[in-house]
């Protein structure tokens, strides 16, 4: 089983970072906006997936969503965009 972190992005442009073992249903919860879902994201009218890695347990998954937590947005946002390109030049 592998694990993914991940990053939303809100409709206020706040960003979001969570872990999982699957991240499609993990982001169907936070659409949901009632059960599982975390509060924070409750309160906003939309988000997006911006950013996701995918680590091998859970430790490494808990490990990596604090440490980017503990980051600067700015370091966020430079691992968002860095992530974006290399996707693009995967996706060609």
């Amino acid at each position: 089983m592998s694990y993914s972190v991940y990053i939303l992005r809100t409709s206020s442009n706040t960003l979001y970072i969570g872990q999982t073992n699957n991240l499609e249903k993990r982001i169907k919860e936070h659409k949901n906006k009632k059960g599982k879902g975390a509060k924070y994201i409750r309160s906003f009218s939309s988000f997006e997936l911006v950013y996701f890695e995918k680590l091998k347990t859970r430790s490494e998954a808990m490990k990596r969503e604090w440490q980017l937590k503990g980051w600067t947005k700015a370091m966020k946002e430079t691992l968002i965009n860095l992530g974006s390109k290399y996707l693009s030049k995967s996706r060609s």
